[in-house]
């Protein structure tokens, strides 16, 4: 599940909330109970596991170099 941020435009409050994407916003800031919670952008925090991703089926350590074709 994504962690959310949200700051509160009345006192300013700010705080993380881990939430479901289906969930509804937070409106109620918990400081000061008024309903002026918004929701900040900011960077993901999540990472890709398991196969069929680049960092473990597609990278590999050494660059392959094409074999040069000789003329016989």
């Amino acid at each position: 599940m994504p962690i959310y941020e949200y700051q509160c435009e009345a006192c300013g409050h700010q705080f993380d909330i881990i939430q479901k994407i289906s969930d509804a916003k937070l409106t109620l800031c918990p400081k000061c109970n008024e309903h002026k919670l918004k929701k900040l952008v900011t960077a993901a925090g999540f990472k890709l596991k398991g196969t069929g991703w680049y960092e473990t089926d597609f990278k590999t350590k050494a660059k392959k170099t094409p074999e040069k074709k000789t003329k016989t």
